[in-house]
């Protein structure tokens, strides 16, 4: 389970303006950003693309190009996402901090593929959503004996029982440069979390990044090649 919301885009105006810098040739801009408008014109456009063609020492602007969003995700997934360090700012809600704070319950979890009542082998005795019932059963009683006693050892209990499908939130603040590196490598992940059969919709990360403006023409631009 992934879930996006408050996404936030900005700097198209100044990082099309700086991409002229170099050649002087800002007379030639026809792109249009006013009024919350972004409308990138035929020569921006162009240039763009060339520059993206050139490789990540020519398509700085694209580093000026910002995105904030709020993501919430099992910690598996978090694990991947952290290896894109570089131009990338996270403020995540605290485990630590806040395990404690209320009860565990399923929707916490990204829970969707484990095996309800089918079983892989016949000669295993347990389903995987009954493994999960059983950790939250666990969870639940060592923080009520935490929460009645205040020691340690069953906060303890709680962190290192906490399955990586616990579902975490984090604001992220990222650029274009970021989300074309992404694209590239995750666009065939098999996460379903990175992507999936549909990634037209906001159901996965690439799927996301479908619906910023532009990434067809920015992001997505020659990776198809």
């Amino acid at each position: 389970m992934i879930k996006f919301e408050n996404t936030e885009v900005w700097g198209f105006k100044h990082a099309f303006r700086g991409m002229r810098n170099p050649m002087n040739s800002w007379n030639r801009s026809d792109s249009i950003f006013e009024d919350n408008k972004i409308i990138i014109g035929k020569n921006d456009m162009f240039l763009a693309q060339n520059l993206i063609e050139g490789g990540g020492e020519h398509r700085k602007f694209l580093r000026q190009i910002f995105v904030s969003v709020d993501i919430t995700a099992p910690l598996y997934w978090w694990k991947e996402f952290d290896t894109y360090k570089v131009g990338t700012v996270a403020n995540s809600c605290s485990t630590m901090h806040k395990i404690h704070t209320k009860e565990f319950k399923l929707c916490d979890f990204s829970y969707e593929n484990l095996v309800i009542d089918d079983k892989y082998d016949e000669g295993i005795d347990f389903v995987a959503s009954h493994c999960m019932n059983y950790i939250l059963q666990a969870l639940n009683y060592y923080r009520e004996k935490y929460l009645e006693t205040k020691d340690k050892k069953y906060w303890l209990q709680m962190i290192q029982l906490l399955p990586s499908s616990y579902n975490q939130k984090r604001t992220v603040t990222m650029n274009y440069e970021n989300l074309l590196s992404i694209y590239r490598q995750r666009r065939n992940h098999k996460l379903n979390e990175w992507s999936g059969k549909d990634d037209s919709t906001k159901e996965n990360f690439i799927g996301w990044i479908s619906s910023l403006p532009y990434t067809e023409n920015l992001i997505k631009y020659g990776q198809e090649k």
